[in-house]
């Protein structure tokens, strides 16, 4: 009976960890990656030397958790990176998840084999197990602290962050292996390099459009979508890893396959990923911290507070400032790459493999590792949004999203039907404006359920539901969310070829005489551009207007504010691009075909 106590005892403690894990989401919006700290904390209160005395001591389980765990949250980290925002930022972010992760580790290796007492090679793999920024860590301040970025700088951080960790675990492992064996060539590296990018690479992509045709090929009963495409990422995972290949890069190269393709249920399989990888992190991070010992940290935390301060301040800096030489970056945009490698989960399981393999000093590894991932979090991860305020690399933050509802409609592919609460500062109530290829189907009032026709005009509180391509949805947001106050320019600006939004299509026609639709005439210039484009308005955006095109050249309060005209006699200067340039649109075009995205 006292075992069978035991289990329920077990079953309860570990129900009441997911639950505190599915509530702390709460607190994530506010607190960001730190909160994860908790549950290491956690972890060690529960471990022996702490109240819960419970002695835990298997790497193995450790390992193999946090093995899953990672692969999941680098293939959510995935399925959310748009192929079309990292395609130009796709070169610096490989330098900096490659020989940027090689320069970390060199660099932090002399602080380590000073302040530790090691020889060159312990020293090197200290840096190696440090050297590779953290995927959870980076993807959870991004996407769900509110921080929009300059968009350079925001793909930037996720491509390295996504891609770094199959480097450094290749670096750590051929570094243990070197230690254990005592022999290794330059060959032999170069080899097995060369053999797990490639081979992974070829393993995430036909592993993607493999679960993309099941997907849209299979009628899985509903429900069983999301369940059906996380298991297919750990699949993935694990036959690159038997096949001797980088399963985290497979796996995270599977998920931007299959997140840039039309798939059926997305929405359902994006939201079930985000509830697995919190608790993924949250299991990983209490697992670690019941393998730690905090008599055993303590006994290291000078030295390891050094190698933290070595690898933030110098090391890390100076890895971001040299890859990014090639590229165009301004000092501040490269400041604030170089203070955003937030070190995770991710460093103290690199930690755990010195201790799976039986390395001397293993355990000093993985205390060191301890102590940099909590000194980043609380250092790194609580002063990144007003690092970015100050390095003026932020977006003015916006209102979250209005509650979106997107349902699938079996045997089509091309549509989705997309539901909206009808705010009353909305553009959408304000203006009664619609893009072009959206088409409302049904409007809920009362609890009734009517047409458009019926239930015109919309009131506020209603419920709208409309027709929409799937990969388009999210731009209906921003009809949806309260307008914000425009800073309209000078109202008499009409005439010198920049143009006020607020100027309607038939005052342009007048001066201009284009052909305008009688049902436009009473359109504005920053109307037509919300219509027609299939996302918010940008700086730069284009739309023909007749033999007129429209360049929005100022945008203020998620509105175009200002338009230039571009006459048809205006001829448009070619700029040769540079040999830079030109690689980089053959390597996106190479990589587009291969995707097939």
């Amino acid at each position: 009976m006292a075992s069978l106590d035991s289990v329920s005892i077990a079953i309860f403690l570990g129900a009441v960890l997911v639950m505190a894990g599915i509530l702390s989401s709460l607190l994530a919006l506010r607190f960001g990656a730190p909160l994860l700290l908790v549950f290491l904390g956690i972890g060690m209160l529960a471990g022996d030397a702490g109240p819960g005395k419970l002695s835990f001591d298997d790497v193995r389980t450790t390992y193999l958790v946090g093995s899953v765990a990672l692969a999941l949250i680098l293939f959510d980290g995935g399925l959310r990176t748009k192929f079309q925002s990292i395609r130009t930022v796709l070169a610096p972010s490989m330098v900096l998840a490659t020989i940027g992760v090689l320069l970390t580790a060199l660099v932090t290796a002399p602080a380590a084999r000073y302040v530790l007492d090691l020889n060159w090679t312990e020293s090197l793999l200290v840096g190696a197990v440090v050297a590779s920024t953290d995927a959870a860590a980076v993807f959870l301040l991004v996407h769900t602290q509110g921080l929009r970025l300059r968009p350079r700088v925001g793909a930037t951080l996720e491509a390295e962050s996504g891609t770094n960790d199959p480097f450094a675990i290749f670096l750590t492992l051929m570094l243990v292996q070197f230690i254990s064996l005592g022999e290794s060539s330059p060959s032999h590296v170069v080899f097995e390099l060369a053999r797990e990018g490639l081979l992974g690479a070829f393993v995430g992509v036909i592993g993607g459009r493999l679960v993309v045709l099941a997907l849209n090929r299979m009628a899985l009963p509903q429900g069983l979508h999301a369940p059906f495409v996380t298991t297919a990422a750990v699949v993935i995972f694990g036959m690159a890893q038997i096949a001797h290949a980088s399963g985290f890069l497979a796996v995270y190269l599977a998920g931007i396959i299959i997140g840039n393709r039309p798939t059926r249920a997305h929405n359902s399989v994006v939201t079930f990923l985000d509830a697995a990888t919190w608790l993924a992190q949250i299991v990983m991070f209490v697992l670690l911290g019941l393998l730690s010992s905090p008599q055993r940290i303590l006994d290291s935390v000078g030295p390891a507070v050094i190698v933290a301060l070595v690898l933030m301040l110098v090391a890390r800096p100076l890895a971001v400032l040299l890859c990014l030489v090639p590229f165009r970056f301004n000092w501040r945009e490269k400041i604030f790459i170089a203070w955003t490698g937030l070190r995770g989960a991710v460093a103290i399981f690199l930690a755990s493999i010195p201790m799976l393999i039986g390395l001397p000093k293993a355990y000093l590894y993985f205390d060191v590792a301890f102590v940099v991932v909590i000194i980043s979090l609380l250092l790194q991860g609580w002063t990144l949004a007003p690092a970015a305020r100050w390095l003026h690399v932020a977006l003015p933050r916006v209102d979250r999203g209005p509650r979106r509802v997107e349902l699938d409609l079996p045997g089509q592919l091309e549509q989705q039907l997309v539901g909206y609460p009808v705010r009353p500062k909305s553009l959408y109530f304000r203006r009664g404006l619609l893009p072009s290829w959206s088409k409302p189907t049904l409007v809920i009032r009362d609890e009734r359920i009517l047409s458009p026709a019926e239930a015109d005009p919309v009131a506020a509180g209603d419920y709208l539901y409309l027709l929409a391509p799937p990969e388009k949805a999210e731009a209906l947001d921003r009809f949806f969310v309260d307008m914000a106050p425009s800073s309209a320019p000078d109202p008499h600006l009409l005439g010198d070829f920049m143009v006020s939004g607020e100027h309607t299509l038939g005052e342009l026609a007048e001066i201009y005489g284009v052909s305008v639709a009688e049902e436009q005439a009473k359109l504005t210039l920053a109307d037509y551009f919300d219509i027609h484009l299939d996302h918010a308005p940008k700086e730069g955006a284009e739309l023909a207007l007749d033999p007129i095109v429209l360049v929005a050249r100022n945008i203020g309060g998620g509105r175009v504010n200002v338009v230039g005209l571009r006459l048809p006699e205006e001829e448009e200067v070619v700029v040769p691009l540079t040999r830079m340039q030109r690689a980089r649109r053959k390597l996106a075009e190479i990589w587009a075909s291969v995707a097939g995205v």
